[in-house]
């Protein structure tokens, strides 16, 4: 009998010490929500810092896209919108559909998970629960922010840099990914 060199390559792999034979198997369960993540309206206030900087990831790359589109090829710098564009463009990053974003387990601390969120040393396998409320909970969290600070102070703060508009949004002393954040059940 003759094997193929890639099922012996397989075999090996099994054989060796530390090869694919000697690894644990992988397992993975979903968080186990409370009450309160499951059926509450409002952000729960240990997400609120996460559900923050998403918010504030989806402002800046909606705004970075609308520019990129009034960017020229011979103007060699990033297009300024117009208020009338930022403020459509600012709504529509509220009103989008949030899908890529749920509720997972790190360290047995929950938390936010999807684009824009940094990531930190993170397991090799993972559950994520997604879809409602997550959605929904986003959606009015940033109209909470645009509320909160208005278009323009948004805009301007986008034009200096990602990490000004994250520090505007999520920062100071009573920001959601502060210290002395409040955690009152607010209409996040």
């Amino acid at each position: 009998m003759r094997l193929s060199p890639l099922l012996l390559l397989l075999l090996g792999a099994w054989t060796i010490p530390g090869g694919l034979g000697d690894r644990a198997p992988l397992t993975a369960t979903a968080p186990e929500l409370d009450d309160e993540e499951k059926f509450s309206a409002h952000m729960p206030a240990h997400l609120r810092c996460d559900a923050c900087r998403v918010v504030a990831y989806q402002m800046w790359q909606h705004l970075t896209k609308a520019e990129a589109k009034l960017h020229t090829l011979d103007s060699g710098c990033r297009g300024k919108l117009s208020e009338s564009v930022y403020t459509d463009v600012l709504d529509q990053s509220c009103s989008q559909t949030w899908q890529g974003y749920g509720v997972g387990e790190v360290d047995q601390v929950k938390r936010l998970m999807g684009p824009g969120l940094r990531k930190g040393p993170e397991p090799s396998i993972s559950v994520i629960v997604m879809g409602a409320p997550w959605p929904t909970r986003l959606s009015k969290t940033c109209f909470h922010y645009l509320g909160e600070f208005g278009e323009d102070q948004i805009y301007e703060a986008h034009q200096q840099g990602q990490g000004a508009l994250e520090a505007l949004l999520c920062g100071g002393h009573r920001g959601a990914c502060s210290e002395e954040a409040p955690v009152t059940r607010a209409e996040l």
